[in-house]
């Protein structure tokens, strides 16, 4: 069944919001692999150009070697023009350092679509890095169909390169390792991220925590190799320093943790990788998502939050990414002055350097990909997986469906909704792609529109919660609003209960996209615990459960994705722990009526760890559920406390899940 969306006067309810900006960093290469993986798009065939005479313009003064060539030789082919060279203005870095030109072209747009043709076709020649036209930047080699990426809008026509062409030029990788005391000036230093908002590898890092101020109190690879990081015992409140120059791509709630940030950088080889910093309290973290970051900046204080016995910070560093698959390595050698290990399997999953990296690879249309990860990296309230199972829920990720009520493509809009204005003052449905048309029809616009749509209800609906009016959580009323309207959520001061069809179409709405979204987050992406494909499930399943230890019980609580509304129930603390140890794969019902039809019974004195266990039985089963840890015990969300290791009750049965 499709949804209307609703949004007649709560529009206007949107008063004081931040824009939403359409801020996309991804990797200069976007690819995937795999059986199936879609092939990367050849780059444009690059000829040989001459060294081009000089043009005599005061535009050539200063610049790079690799810069002057693409000058003299765009004016060779196109004449002389208005263009600008090296320039004292700090807000255009590569155009201060002197490996950028612009060819200034006023409103001949035509004349700056040629130029654009003639440099990609030699961008090999130019030794290109990427180009800005148009309010989007494109970089030689990315994926087909992501080459062009819309960029946040910058206030004017010449900053949104609507009247100029930009190009920038490679220039040789730094290559020193030299450590930075932690509280070193950062002005001199490279810059993080280039004019086109992607990473840049600087390759210089440090020690998260000032020398003498800490420990080591656990090394990496202890507790049984289940230990993915090394832990610095320090005084509680003590600051934590970014240990590489990156972008935040997670700051806040994480499972294991209480608090996390994830910060995803490249070294001077342009490799991937993230630095994890753990334990924070919630009120002990200074940065946020989509945060650009320098080595040595204070991003923290140590804490004690989460699965924790005291204050330390859980330091993890992580080749290929911590929210695109990558795997965990000793830091120690690395904090050292060390390189950054190679990958033990290839830089291959799309999202690296954005929060849009907690989609998995392989779970939406291959063509879709690309848009859910920029979608999901819009506002932290608002995931890629999220985004994802929601299109799934809409419209199978057909662009072309339509609804009875008329609702329309893949994230199924309204007509009038995609026309109203954002909070930015422009349609929440833009010409994402830059294909000169914004339709709810075309993919990229629609899953753009849907993100842009969904953080502005989050965004509204943060605001009722903050004032009293609304109660419940954030993510399910947002996609109730989304469905419903905004108008629903707050008349019901929470999930909508005004109408028959908030009970017959929103509530099992939202429970679908909950239920859903798990399965196409990336492993590891929400917490410490990452599943081992190759290990045995049982043991699995209890390390996932006991990163949740002294988490409330919350009647109605969890499921799949984790805890909801702050906790657990017994089913939702077992489905939770199932799901994260099998990867994803394997998702129970939501009672323990349902979960005793799963699996395979055993007999109590041979049942092992791993295994859930099943108790109070009635005339429809079981209504208690947890999971069994050996010795007569079990980890169990106890009815008005907290998840805890236990005894188990009397009269309780055993079933092995994944048999």
């Amino acid at each position: 069944m499709k949804p209307k969306h609703i949004v007649g006067g709560a529009i206007g309810l949107i008063i004081g919001l931040m824009a939403l900006v359409l801020v996309i960093i991804l990797p200069a290469t976007e690819t995937s692999c795999g059986p199936g993986a879609p092939s990367v798009a050849a780059a444009p065939s690059a000829r040989t150009e001459p060294n081009c005479p000089a043009t005599g313009s005061p535009a050539e003064t200063g610049l790079q070697e690799g810069a002057l060539r693409v000058l003299r030789c765009t004016v060779a082919h196109f004449g002389m023009m208005d263009m600008r060279g090296v320039t004292d203005d700090a807000s255009a870095p590569d155009l201060k350092a002197g490996r950028a030109v612009e060819f200034v072209v006023g409103t001949d747009s035509g004349k700056g679509d040629a130029i654009v043709s003639f440099l990609q076709e030699n961008a090999g020649a130019f030794r290109i890095d990427y180009l800005i036209w148009k309010q989007r930047s494109w970089t030689p080699g990315a994926a087909g169909g992501a080459a062009w990426k819309p960029l946040e809008d910058r206030g004017d026509m010449a900053r949104n390169h609507l009247d100029r062409v930009q190009v920038t030029i490679k220039e040789p990788a730094a290559t020193s390792t030299e450590l930075a005391p932690a509280n070193a000036s950062m002005a001199a230093m490279p810059g993080t991220v280039n004019e086109a908002g992607s990473l840049t590898g600087a390759g210089r890092h440090q020690y998260p925590l000032a020398a003498g101020s800490f420990t080591v109190s656990d090394v990496f690879g202890a507790r049984g190799g289940t230990h993915l990081g090394v832990d610095m015992a320090a005084a509680a409140g003590t600051p934590i320093y970014a240990a590489a120059d990156g972008l935040v791509v997670a700051a806040g709630a994480a499972s294991g943790f209480g608090d996390w940030v994830v910060i995803d950088s490249l070294d001077e080889s342009g490799r991937r990788y993230s630095t994890v910093y753990g334990h924070m309290y919630d009120n002990g973290y200074f940065v946020h998502t989509g945060d650009v970051v320098q080595m040595g900046q204070h991003i923290a204080d140590v804490g004690s939050n989460g699965e924790s016995s005291g204050a330390h910070l859980h330091f993890e560093l992580v080749p290929g990414g911590r929210l695109t698959g990558g795997h965990q390595v000793d830091p120690m050698p690395w904090l050292a002055g060390g390189s950054i290990p190679a990958p033990s399997t290839p830089y291959c999953e799309n999202g690296f350097g954005t929060p849009g990296g907690n989609l998995a690879s392989g779970k939406v249309p291959p063509e879709l990909e690309i848009w859910y990860r920029r979608a999901g990296s819009l506002c932290p309230e608002i995931k890629a997986s999220l985004l994802a199972a929601q299109a799934q829920a809409e419209s199978g990720f057909r662009s072309d469906a339509v609804s009875p009520d008329g609702a329309q493509g893949i994230a199924q809009f309204m007509p009038g909704t995609a026309k109203a204005l954002a909070p930015d003052g422009q349609p929440y449905v833009i010409d994402a792609d830059g294909d000169g048309v914004a339709s709810s029809l075309e993919p990229a616009d629609a899953i753009i529109g849907q993100g842009r749509y969904m953080c502005s209800i989050a965004k509204t609906i943060e605001g009722w919660m903050s004032e009293g009016k609304v109660s419940g959580d954030l993510t399910a009323l947002t996609i109730a609003a989304y469905n419903a309207g905004e108008g629903a959520v707050l008349s019901s001061g929470g999930m909508p209960n005004q109408i028959s069809r908030h009970y017959t179409e929103t509530r099992p709405y939202v429970a679908r996209i909950l239920a859903a979204e798990p399965g196409f987050r990336s492993l590891g992406s929400e917490g410490r615990f990452q599943a081992d494909q190759n290990a045995d499930l049982g043991p699995q399943i209890v390390a996932a459960g006991q990163q949740w230890l002294g988490t409330p019980y919350v009647f109605g609580g969890g499921g799949p994705g984790g805890p909801s509304d702050g906790g657990f129930d017994q089913a939702g603390f077992t489905a939770a722990a199932v799901f994260a140890a099998s990867g994803s794969t394997i998702s129970l019902p939501r009672t323990a009526e349902q979960q005793w039809e799963q699996g395979v019974e055993v007999q109590l004195l041979k049942a092992e760890p791993g295994d859930l266990v099943f108790g109070s039985f009635g005339p429809r089963g079981p209504s208690d559920v947890g999971i069994y840890t050996g010795s007569g015990r079990m980890l169990h969300a106890e009815s008005g406390g907290k998840v805890a290791e236990v005894p188990l009750s009397n009269g309780m049965k055993a079933r092995r899940i994944g048999s």
